[in-house]
């Protein structure tokens, strides 16, 4: 068995083979998925697996040099931003933060080498991220 904190063996080997700037979605359960991306459904039930915590467990094994967020997270769902944001510090990340509009974002998804689908059902709880290096 693993004895790093992320155990989901599809999202951990995601992980593991994505290069420098590649990218990885974290998504609630609305967003629409792009046919031909590959989908990793975390989804259990309405709330369960939240984005934070799935998040939170994301970020223990991936560098993130720069994030894709929609930028009417500000007027709907801030507290959530500035929580991501304290996630992030809290594993001594500092990434690049670009804002688009919701529908750039959507589109943005389709060159991600994964999406995850959380439980999550509050507005605008997506960010891409794209990998750094860790030297």
């Amino acid at each position: 068995m693993k004895r790093t904190r992320l155990l989901n063996s599809e999202l951990s080997y995601e992980i593991s083979r994505i290069g420098h700037t590649a990218s990885i979605t974290l998504c609630d359960a609305g967003l629409p998925i792009p046919s031909g991306v590959k989908r990793i459904d975390l989804a259990i039930e309405e709330g369960y697996p939240t984005f934070l915590r799935t998040l939170d467990a994301i970020l223990s094994e991936l560098k993130v040099e720069e994030i894709v967020i929609a930028s009417e997270i500000h007027d709907h769902n801030q507290m959530l931003f500035e929580q991501m944001m304290k996630l992030f510090e809290a594993h001594r990340m500092a990434p690049k933060i670009t804002e688009v509009s919701h529908v750039e974002f959507k589109q943005r998804t389709q060159a991600s080498e994964a999406i995850v689908r959380t439980g999550e059902c509050t507005p605008y709880a997506n960010v891409i991220l794209k990998s750094g290096v860790v030297f």
